[in-house]
């Protein structure tokens, strides 16, 4: 007879085979507004009610919330009148678009882009190469042309990236004293999050974000207030303009884009243009260094895959990286979350 250890596995093959269904639950329920409404409520809702508000069927809809109480995104409490639902603290915080701390965005992301990209995950490893041309007929050699492909898709990609950051920023910034460092440049920095965590945090630096022309329009526009006089643009396309100088420059998630040889050459400018003294820090979701793990990360790995032209790496990687275009001192910091920290000095 087998173990119990060995009768767990087909109960682990079916939980990973429906994995996906744990996600389109949220995404839809998100998405059709389930938890911005009950929180504007003030109270809970039946089905039934909830159906007639967000104009579904009511059969539909107590499918899906039941879905959801069994995720633990909502409550559910059996009264005479029948079944009345309401929010959790965790669907508060991070699932109601009013809230500082919103995952919706970046969920809708997922939704609307990466898990297209995801159901030609075969053809990706086949072929080593994304799947734009096949989701959208946009060509695989130019992935933000496909990630920008529209303006509304632009803002959905940038809103997303600063939901991260309002709750992974710190934890990167943190990681490293960077009180020093008075003149900042966030390459790529795209809607301004993690720039605006910086000079909270540091509150004597100022932040240059450096981006393509038509996302620093719409930073300015919809993400950094004109008042916030820290925080400065820099229009360009950095493999092919010229990088401004400072002391430090942040590259997060901008690495995990592109080979090696693309890495190497953007990191040679970035030496070139930096202060003697400065330094680069790097943000990325970081592997061991077997490549075991951690499961986020190689799956973020795979995404890379499907979108990109890059990978993930190790921390050894990304230092040997850092060492051939001139720096040194090289230190390492995993926080523990989603992303960790490599700071490298010239």
């Amino acid at each position: 007879m087998g173990s119990t250890e060995d009768l767990d596995y087909p109960q682990t093959i079916l939980q990973y085979s429906s994995g996906f269904l744990v996600s389109k639950v949220m995404f839809t329920a998100s998405e059709l507004g389930v938890f911005d409404l009950l929180l504007e409520s003030g109270e809970p809702l039946s089905s039934g009610a909830i159906a007639a508000r967000l104009g579904t069927s009511t059969t539909g809809m107590e499918r899906l919330l039941d879905a959801c109480v069994g995720l633990k995104l909502l409550a559910v409490e059996l009264t005479k009148e029948g079944a009345l639902y309401r929010n959790t603290e965790i669907s508060n915080i991070y699932l109601t678009k009013s809230s500082p701390k919103s995952q919706y965005h970046i969920m809708m992301y997922y939704s609307n882009t990466v898990y297209l990209c995801w159901h030609y995950l075969a053809d990706a490893v086949r072929e080593g190469r994304n799947q734009y041309e096949r989701v959208f007929g946009i060509s695989s050699e130019d992935p933000f042309g496909a990630m920008y492909r529209s303006e509304e898709e632009m803002l959905k990609f940038m809103a997303g990236q600063n939901s991260v950051w309002s709750i992974c920023g710190r934890d990167v910034l943190a990681a490293f004293d960077l009180s020093p460092f008075r003149q900042i440049c966030d390459l790529g920095g795209g809607g301004g999050a993690l720039a605006r965590e910086c000079v909270s945090l540091y509150p004597n630096s100022t932040v240059t974000i450096y981006d393509l022309p038509k996302v620093v329009q719409v930073a300015k526009e919809q993400f950094i207030p004109p008042e916030e006089h820290r925080i400065t643009f820099h229009e360009g396309d950095f493999f092919n303009n010229s990088i401004p100088e400072a002391e430090l420059y942040i590259l997060s998630k901008i690495l995990h884009d592109w080979d090696d040889d693309n890495c190497r050459q953007l990191l040679a400018k970035v030496y070139k243009a930096c202060k003697p003294g400065g330094g680069v820090l790097l943000v990325e979701s970081l592997l061991n260094e077997d490549k075991s793990g951690p499961l986020g990360t190689q799956l973020y790995s795979m995404n890379m895959l499907v979108q990109t032209e890059g990978k993930e790496r190790t921390a050894a990687e990304y230092s040997k990286l850092l060492e051939a275009a001139g720096f040194g001192e090289v230190q390492v910091k995993r926080t523990g979350k989603l992303y960790d920290a490599v700071l490298g000095r010239k």
